[in-house]
């Protein structure tokens, strides 16, 4: 790694999530969950825009479709053009999850399957393991994983090969993986965070094979070996780090995105960069983005109200 962690975007999301590198735009995008926004960033030469969105935008994969994305908006699944403002509905949730779920964190696997977990939001109490782990197919079908249920999904990611599947319920503060084939494989505990500050957010895995998990709470992304030992430690200069995500021209930056949700007044003052997206080298090279196999152009467009806003 070379320095420190820096800001990339200062972007002051209330929850940023879900980023990921597009290699033929050569663009960052991820979201604002709580403020229900794309966003996007061009390295070369600074341009950052966003899209509102029509209710929370949780996850996102890239399409083998030029241009086109998958999202996982809080209640559905559709697809979005950005440079068109076009929307293509897609698949409701709440008939395959509770209704007191919405959709977080997703990534599509290397067959160009959109694979993406739920998180349980109750009226009052505290959060329950009934949120499922559903895995969009190239058909646009929509299956339930036969998975552990989730309170707060997290942590899916892909081994290099793509027969090695990462997950976890940041609650429970343990990162499991199982084999990944045509029949998913008993779920092994990858790594126990439960004696550890802060729990396990998003994560991604390096052309080695190394697992870099956002430990939110604990100001940390760590690198995992494939054998489950901790390999590296990057300092964040916020204490919710959520996700890193490969990008640049050779896959060797990594950007995290990062929140200020629940923080208070006074810790806002100390981390005055939470909410950012940051950026460092990694010192390792990443993967390109899997893309999501099926085709939006299959559904009919709808219209939407609302256009991008260019920010200075």
């Amino acid at each position: 790694m070379s320095g420190p962690v820096s800001v990339a975007v200062a972007s002051a999301n209330t929850l940023g999530e879900g980023v990921l590198w597009c290699d033929r735009e050569q663009v960052v995008y991820w979201t604002d969950i709580q403020r229900s926004q794309l966003w996007r960033y061009r390295p070369q030469d600074g341009a950052t825009a966003r899209w509102p969105m029509p209710e929370r935008l949780a996850a996102m994969a890239l399409c083998e479709a030029d241009g086109w994305l998958l999202l996982a908006l809080a209640s559905r699944l559709a697809f979005f053009h950005p440079e068109r403002n076009e929307f293509r509905d897609l698949q409701g949730l709440h008939g395959v999850a509770p209704t007191d779920t919405r959709a977080n964190d997703g990534a599509c696997d290397r067959q160009g399957r959109f694979v993406f977990g739920m998180l349980h939001e109750p009226a009052e109490g505290p959060k329950q393991a009934v949120a499922p782990f559903l895995r969009l197919n190239a058909d646009l079908t929509l299956e339930t994983l036969r998975l552990p249920p989730a309170a707060i999904s997290n942590s899916i990611a892909f081994s290099p090969s793509g027969d090695t599947m990462y997950f976890c319920d940041s609650l429970q503060k343990q990162i499991w993986r199982c084999d990944y084939a045509s029949t998913l494989g008993q779920a092994q505990l990858f790594v126990d965070l439960r004696d550890e500050v802060g729990e396990p957010d998003g994560s991604a895995v390096d052309a080695d094979g190394g697992l870099w998990n956002a430990r939110w709470g604990d100001a940390r992304v760590v690198r995992y070996l494939p054998d489950g030992n901790e390999d590296r430690s990057i300092a964040t200069p916020v204490s919710q780090p959520t996700r890193p995500a490969f990008g640049g021209p050779a896959h060797r930056m990594l950007f995290i995105t990062s929140a200020h949700d629940g923080l208070s007044a006074a810790v806002r003052a100390q981390e005055p960069l939470a909410g950012h997206l940051l950026a460092i080298d990694a010192g390792i090279a990443g993967l390109p983005e899997a893309r999501f196999a099926g085709d939006p152009t299959s559904l009919p467009p709808r219209a939407v109200r609302g256009t991008s806003a260019e920010i200075p």
